[in-house]
């Protein structure tokens, strides 16, 4: 399953909300530096999805606030 994900980072609480069955919007405390980000917002689409963290890869937007995941195993 690919998703279209809006990420916020530097939020106040971690969140994922979906728009529709192909686009999220996923909100984490981590900064955007050194990949922290990504990483937190993997780990929040895992943990929503159920799926284990290595279930979840970023296919594009490794530095840009729109996203793409693949989300195997769904």
């Amino acid at each position: 399953m690919r998703i279209t994900v809006k990420v916020r980072a530097n939020a106040k609480e971690e969140r994922v909300t979906e728009v529709d069955a192909a686009n999220f919007t996923v909100s984490v405390k981590a900064p955007p530096k050194e990949g922290k980000a990504n990483f937190a917002v993997a780990d929040a689409l895992a943990r929503h999805f159920h799926v284990p963290l290595s279930c979840v890869l970023l296919v594009a937007g490794k530095t840009s606030k729109s996203k793409v995941f693949e989300i195997m195993g769904r």
